[in-house]
């Protein structure tokens, strides 16, 4: 036999290459790998933004150190109980806002830009392009969080509780700003006309100086004090002061994630229309 035809009867002897099968655009694995590669591309695209990373992160250290240098020692001395208690949880709560605020800027952006739009001709699961945007939230606020507790601890904030309920502390600023993120990212593709998102970001300056994180709630107003005491941020640095501090638990945890999934229930089913409408326009 020559040296073709022993080649030839090789060829013969070899199994048939199998087809690669298509995954389906709705099936779980699709939505979950093309998730998981729009989350690495926010998070890419994230690192590279200097908006994102300063509102993100630079923003909340530097005001968390500025608490800390004019007016921590003055609230310490007037309640008796260090004010980096309060400091801290509100900075990991404003540092998970602020970035879904840049967040959802950087989405109407893509939005215009017909990024969307583009993505919604490609074989991928409708849903990744909004699920892998709250993955990315999701990882982007939890270390936002830590990097807040690990300059908090230099400042000498600590786990005086225990290690596991300082942990579980650290998970009520991933609840809420995700639930956050949810509502920021409806506001943000339900209409491109009205400024939805900038003035989220005027009221979420108010609460921001208007909670039990900034300032004790018996110091405001009495007239103001109710509105101060049941704000999303107030319940949820209550919350996490009586996680690590000590002090109750149970009531200010309870308001926190009804505030967090409130905002997730409410609010998923626009996010996820307006997500649709903005890719669908050209």
């Amino acid at each position: 036999m020559g040296e073709r035809e022993a080649i030839m009867t090789e060829l013969d002897l070899r199994p048939l290459p199998q087809a690669t099968r298509h995954l389906s655009e709705r099936s779980p694995v699709a939505l979950y790998t093309q998730s998981v590669m729009h989350c690495g591309r926010l998070l890419r695209r994230w690192a590279r933004d200097p908006l994102t990373i300063i509102q993100a992160m630079v923003y909340p250290v530097l005001f968390l150190l500025m608490l800390r240098t004019v007016l921590g020692n003055s609230i310490s001395s007037a309640t008796g109980v260090d004010s980096i208690f309060g400091t801290v949880p509100l900075m990991t709560l404003v540092a998970a806002m602020s970035g879904s605020l840049a967040s959802a800027i950087g989405l109407r952006r893509e939005r215009q830009a017909g990024l969307l739009a583009r993505f919604q001709t490609l074989p991928v699961h409708r849903a990744a392009g909004l699920v892998g945007r709250l993955l990315a939230e999701a990882v982007r606020i939890l270390g936002t969080t830590v990097l807040m507790v690990v300059v908090g601890f230099f400042l000498g904030f600590r786990f005086d509780q225990g290690i596991v309920p300082g942990i579980a502390a650290m998970g009520i600023p991933l609840a809420f700003g995700i639930g956050f993120a949810v509502f920021i990212s409806a506001a943000a593709v339900v209409t491109t006309t009205f400024p939805i998102v900038e003035g989220v970001g005027m009221l979420f300056t108010l609460l921001m100086f208007f909670n039990s994180g900034f300032v004790p709630t018996q110091a405001y107003p009495t007239w103001l004090q109710p509105i101060v005491a049941h704000n999303p941020i107030s319940v949820s640095v209550d919350a996490m002061k009586g996680l690590t501090l000590g002090g109750p638990v149970q009531w200010p945890l309870i308001q926190s994630l009804f505030w967090a999934f409130g905002l997730m229930i409410v609010f998923a089913v626009p996010a996820i229309r307006g997500y649709r409408r903005a890719a669908e326009s050209v």
